[in-house]
């Protein structure tokens, strides 16, 4: 007769955590978690889905509680460990799947959702932070690029503040294009030394709205803004392309909200003698979080609760790009609906699309 017994209980407590705090893959956790009651019970009492997303992911730490949205009925529990068994379980499932996100690789494309500001402009609204948004160097035959206000100092930064299309994204990388001047003598490319990214939330809730973009060509103070992830600097080339800055590991951006530094000035302005740093295009590559994720900041602001969602499993927007750049192209559409300087019969063009769109939306 085979002899029969349990490797946790053979190994204990201690040993049995070391050997499953060394597993790195999600998927892993969720299949011992599987094997038996009791493998279950040490999987989620001892929180390692949660630890596995805080190895991975240091963003984790400022939600402090998980609450589980489902339209099914709680079982009725009748004392404190009961309690205490459920909350774990919650937790269990919302950070196993949140890991799983940390890891795939599926459904990234560009989450900006709109502009917010930049620190200067130099000619408002000709060469506002708005025209980051479009791809192309140049709309109508004209040139299309954000630019600073020229500086005598090249130490001077400057900063681009941007709105992704949701509350919670995962971010892999960000893309920015410098702007080559073709009507310059000489095409002057006028790039950074270097830049950092931040990502966080708004201290107040209209910072994040449309009204927080009625002022694009004035400055704005971080103290406006709570900070969850500061990158390494990163350095850029004075070169006309769209250039990749891979961060060190998956950020969880909570909030939305997404600030370019561009640190040091490169090219001199020959009519002026002065410094400047031009960008053409500005891309946040990750994938969204909704809606099967949310977020409420509490009176802390560095903490939040994380709020899952499991019924919504099915139209996690995991490896659907298509429907994340749909709903930050409507995003952006929509905010400059508000704005002026743009081709209104582009515009209403488009806006029929996105109305249409919305229409459908609400009609399912």
């Amino acid at each position: 007769m085979d002899l029969c017994f349990d490797l946790l209980e053979w190994l204990g407590p201690d040993t049995s955590t070391s050997v499953l705090m060394l597993l790195d893959d999600p998927a892993d956790l969720v299949r011992a978690s599987a094997v038996s009651r009791s493998w279950r019970r040490f999987v989620v009492y001892n929180g390692f889905c949660k630890k596995l997303c805080l190895r991975m992911c240091l963003e984790v730490s400022c939600f402090v509680n998980v609450v589980e949205s489902t339209s099914r009925e709680s079982a009725e529990v009748g004392s404190s460990s009961a309690m205490e068994w459920e909350s774990l379980e919650k937790e269990h499932r919302a950070y196993s799947y949140l890991s799983y996100c940390l890891v795939s690789i599926a459904g990234n494309g560009d989450c900006i959702g709109a502009s917010i500001r930049a620190s200067s402009t130099d000619n408002y609204p000709d060469e506002s932070i708005e025209h980051t948004l479009v791809e192309s160097d140049r709309v109508d035959l004209r040139p299309s690029y954000w630019s600073s206000e020229g500086e005598s100092d090249p130490g001077v930064p400057e900063t681009l503040t941007y709105r992704l299309g949701f509350k919670l994204c995962i971010i892999n990388e960000i893309r920015i294009q410098p702007f080559q001047a073709y009507f310059q003598d000489g095409n002057p490319i006028y790039s950074a030394k270097a830049v950092r990214f931040r990502m966080g939330h708004s201290r107040s809730p209209q910072v994040t709205g449309m009204d927080a973009n009625t002022n694009v060509g004035q400055g704005t103070p971080n103290e406006n803004y709570t900070w969850t992830y500061v990158s390494p600097s990163f350095p850029m080339v004075q070169e006309n392309s769209l250039q990749s800055f891979k961060l060190p590991r998956p950020v969880i951006c909570i909030g939305g909200i997404v600030q370019i530094e561009l640190l040091g000035r490169v090219q001199v302005q020959e009519m002026d003698g002065l410094y400047y740093i031009c960008v053409c295009h500005v891309q946040v590559i990750g994938r969204p979080l909704t809606p099967i994720f949310d977020a409420n900041f509490l009176e802390d602001d560095r903490q939040s609760v994380l709020k899952f969602f499991p019924e919504k499993h099915d139209c996690c927007l995991l490896g659907t790009s298509d429907s994340c750049a749909s709903h930050t192209f409507r995003e952006r559409i929509k905010h400059m609906r508000a704005r002026r300087g743009w081709n209104q019969r582009i515009l209403n063009t488009l806006l029929g699309v996105v109305e249409s769109d919305s229409d459908d939306d609400a009609d399912s």
